[in-house]
């Protein structure tokens, strides 16, 4: 701690400090911006130097305390409480961190500004406020376009913070050449197809469908893509065929999210991977980079849920999506449609 405190004054959204403050704050822990003849403070590091008592403020002649600048703080900027929780979290757990796009920017271990470029840029939000997709991918793409990785600090209703990386996943897989059915009928809300030997082939060579004493029982994302491909022919219990958009529209009827959810079937299959329904992890599928043999079935690498370009993430339901990925050794994905397919991952961090 230096021998005498710093003084500051407390100007709209900054706290103003002088010429002395730039070798004692920003050579030696990087707070601040110099200006001339002096240095600027946003007002979380000036609230957090305060409570450190390596700074006073004041305004308009009046000293003010720890409480009445953060009460200011609050009242100045919209969500102020949560980005100090963080700040303060981060400083303590030896990380140079700077305010920036789109709440700070933070340096790696050993590096700081002027040295290093820095490693993070941080979105800090509330877990009671919903999030719209675009908020997320805009800040991802930035930081992508930096070459920086997005973390995202979520503080809860009694100031922990969780920390997670958001970033755009290329997905690709390994599996090659689907081999051609044969004529599927489509019964309730699935279909079958009839044929031994290709039943056997699709299964075997795209792990299509599941085995049903010689016959091969298709999803309905499965059916149009194989149908949109040309591999299977489609009736139905009468014989007559039907087309893809017919399908789709019965599809459709279906299960009212079918079109969203074939996009991103249809996406994932066309980059070579095995997709398959993820019902029982509570998402849409679950997605396996290769699979050589319906005997040596791996493990999946990826849970993929879809969602809209419109979308409203609550946090708690990321929280848990995941912390289940997680748990089962897999990569929680959330893909969405916006002319192209595009997927998100996030996945937990610790700082």
């Amino acid at each position: 701690m230096p021998d005498e405190v710093l003084i500051g004054r407390l100007l709209g959204d900054r706290v103003r400090l002088g010429s002395e403050a730039v070798k004692e704050l920003y050579d030696q822990g990087y707070f601040g911006r110099p200006v001339k003849d002096g240095l600027d403070l946003s007002l979380v590091e000036a609230v957090y130097l305060l409570d450190r008592s390596r700074i006073q403020v004041f305004q308009s002649g009046r000293e003010l305390d720890f409480r009445r600048l953060f009460e200011q703080s609050s009242a100045a900027e919209k969500g102020f409480e949560f980005r100090y929780v963080v700040y303060k979290d981060l400083r303590e757990r030896g990380y140079y961190i700077q305010p920036g796009q789109p709440d700070f920017r933070v340096y790696p271990r050993g590096g700081h500004p002027g040295k290093t470029p820095a490693e993070f840029y941080v979105s800090v939000i509330s877990e009671r406020i919903p999030v719209a997709i675009s908020d997320l991918m805009d800040p991802i793409r930035l930081a992508g376009q930096m070459r920086k990785r997005l973390m995202l600090a979520v503080v809860d209703e009694e100031g922990d913070i969780t920390y997670y990386e958001a970033r755009e996943k290329s997905m690709v897989g390994r599996m090659g050449q689907e081999e051609k059915g044969g004529v599927a009928t489509l019964l309730e809300d699935r279909v079958v197809l009839w044929d031994p030997g290709a039943s056997e082939k699709l299964h075997h060579h795209g792990f299509y469908g599941k085995p049903l004493g010689g016959r091969l029982q298709l999803s309905l994302v499965e059916s149009a893509y194989l149908l949109e491909k040309g591999l299977i022919e489609l009736v139905d219990r009468s014989g007559k065929p039907i087309s893809i958009q017919e399908f789709q529209e019965q599809a459709a009827r279906i299960e009212t999210d079918f079109a969203m959810k074939y996009r991103v079937y249809r996406d994932l299959r066309e980059h070579k991977l095995v997709v398959k329904t993820g019902f029982k992890f509570g998402t849409h599928f679950r997605v396996y980079k290769q699979v050589e043999s319906p005997q040596k079935v791996p493990h999946s690498e990826y849970l993929v849920h879809t969602v809209s370009r419109s979308h409203i993430f609550h946090l708690p339901v990321i929280s848990r999506a995941v912390r289940l990925a997680h748990s089962v050794r897999k990569q929680m994905i959330f893909a969405y449609s916006d002319g192209d397919v595009r997927y998100m991952e996030i996945r937990r961090l610790k700082p």
